[in-house]
């Protein structure tokens, strides 16, 4: 558990930005039928997208994560 948290404070230094947009993610709360859109774009431009339409049991499988 140490090791993530340390692990997480380096990324968290590196990418600021990143813990603000969680927060703000999570104050708002995904609801179902939110789409999350995830991009990848590599250094030699490779791009890479895909998004998926949250449901009902998506939100209760991270609610059962959220309560481990």
């Amino acid at each position: 558990m140490m090791q993530f948290k340390n692990a997480w404070d380096g990324f968290t230094q590196r990418h600021p930005k990143f813990p603000q947009f969680m927060a703000a993610v999570q104050q708002h709360g995904i609801q179902a039928g939110s789409i999350i859109e995830v991009q990848i774009n590599t250094p030699d431009g490779k791009n890479f997208t895909t998004n998926l339409k949250v449901s009902e049991e998506d939100i209760q499988a991270l609610r059962s994560l959220q309560d481990m």
